[in-house]
């Protein structure tokens, strides 16, 4: 928890933090708009970690001697374990986790601690620990993105041969099948996953021993705390290091886009659970009732993912805003980039969980779906094809024909395959017999044998290449 007391002690202690410039402490308005601990708390283990990859380089450099490096490393552990069992206190006075950490550290092992920051800037340190943090971010999205993905595999493995009607504007345009339908949001999420790990790459970089923002005098090793710290390399320019945060904006930019395929599936949920469509059935765990009505089963999961592409999309927006004027190298108003990481990352993983949930648990209604896929003269298409393939019309003409036999049917108030051969035949002569083999919608979904395809033969064929793909 967040101390908000504000003691005489504690200001003294930020005072000393900051050196000698200041000789009284903020008030209580500009320690609130100043500090950042109440949120950038959640950045100490990656802090921790940077800190003691730090002064391992100082040591090994001979910056700092063995048996301070020593001290500072099992008081950062320390640090670590008080954190994570519950027991440190924050305190707003000491600004952020930097000085919060470096703060403890120095109750528990007295005067090396002061010398951990040598060489380094928080600058340097807090682009370090952020970019710690999204990297790991990026790696969970990208694990919960594989869940996902095999939750719908399984799905279209079971039905790679149950047909249901593909739309185009909302309106029945030609039969597909239930495989192909889950591939295709198998597809989306591999673009998904695929700029996740694209930003990762850009962002393994290492900020730290940029200091403030034109490197230091001291005989650092940038290339041992890179590697210590899982990064590919050192930043080349230290006046970016410090001041870029495009590992941010490309992290929350994938998350949108993330997020809008995971709304656009939960609307398609929300409209197959109802009692008009009926072609899936959610389960009880992600659904809710009414308290008004006993007969309601709301898809409540599925209608929050759809509403939080708004949460991340405003995320996005506002980081954007945040840097788009900013000079080189840091600014204050980079403070402001975390809260909006946070939370669209926390956004993102809940609303992948509960769909990946959704999709493992749901049942579709083939019997339903496969009479949807016979309605709204689904098989049109495939008679425009039959006329040009077997009968040489033009396409525009089959085209016509089609749309004539369309309107016959609707006036008689029956499907295509219900017109007689005759009444075919009134239409355009060239029409035989052979047209009934091509009018039934598992007809039609085999013979789209095409690669990408919604034919079963197809849809297995991608299924598998995915599950050899994913493991």
């Amino acid at each position: 928890m967040t101390d908000q007391k504000t003691s005489s002690s504690s200001s003294a202690q930020s005072n000393q933090m900051w050196g000698g410039r200041f000789a009284a402490g903020p008030d209580a308005i500009m320690e609130a708009i100043n500090a950042s601990i109440s949120f950038d708390q959640r950045l100490y283990a990656q802090d921790i970690r940077g800190s003691r990859a730090h002064a391992a380089m100082l040591a090994a450099q001979g910056i700092l001697t063995s048996k301070d490096a020593e001290a500072i490393r099992e008081g950062l552990l320390t640090v670590l374990s008080e954190i994570e069992s519950g027991k440190f206190v924050f305190k707003t006075a000491l600004e952020d986790i930097h000085m919060n950490v470096e703060a403890r550290l120095k109750e528990i092992i007295g005067e090396p601690a002061g010398r951990l920051h040598t060489a380094r800037s928080r600058n340097d340190q807090v682009a370090t620990d952020f970019r710690l943090w999204v990297r790991d971010q990026a790696d969970a999205v990208i694990g919960g993105l594989l869940a996902l993905q095999k939750a719908l595999l399984a799905q279209a493995e079971a039905g790679a041969d149950w047909v249901m009607p593909g739309f185009t504007h909302l309106q029945t345009a030609q039969p597909v099948t239930w495989g192909h339908h889950m591939m295709a949001y198998v597809e989306m999420f591999a673009r998904d996953s695929g700029r996740f790990r694209d930003a990762r790459a850009r962002m393994n970089e290492s900020p730290l021993g940029a200091a403030a923002l034109a490197g230091t005098g001291f005989p650092v090793d940038r290339h041992m705390t890179a590697t210590e710290l899982g990064f590919d390399r050192p930043m080349a320019n230290s006046l970016d290091a410090v001041s870029d945060r495009d590992f941010a904006l490309e992290f929350l930019s994938a998350a949108s886009i993330c997020a809008v395929h995971l709304s656009r599936f939960a609307e398609e949920l929300v409209i197959w659970s109802t009692a008009q469509f009926r072609f899936v059935t959610l389960s009880d765990r992600f659904s809710t009732g009414s308290s008004i009505m006993p007969q309601k089963k709301n898809p409540d999961a599925a209608e929050l993912i759809r509403a939080k592409i708004g949460r991340i999309l405003g995320a996005t927006v506002a980081l954007f805003t945040v840097m788009k004027g900013l000079p080189l190298a840091y600014s204050k108003d980079m403070q402001e980039d975390k809260e909006q990481v946070f939370d669209a990352a926390d956004t993102l993983m809940l609303a992948l969980a509960a769909m990946e949930g959704m999709v493992r648990d749901m049942v579709a209604n083939r019997q339903v779906l496969e009479k949807a896929a016979s309605s709204g003269f689904s098989t049109a298409t495939d008679l425009a094809d039959w006329l040009v393939r077997e009968a040489g019309l033009p396409f525009r003409d089959a085209h016509h024909v089609t749309g004539t036999l369309v309107a016959l049917a609707e006036a008689k108030g029956c499907d295509l395959p219900d017109l007689s051969l005759a009444e075919m035949q009134g239409v355009n002569p060239a029409i035989t017999q052979e047209i009934y083999s091509v009018l039934g919608v598992h007809n039609s979904v085999n013979s789209r044998q095409s690669y990408g395809g919604t034919a079963p033969d197809q849809v297995r064929a991608q299924v598998a290449r995915w599950k050899a793909i994913l493991g």
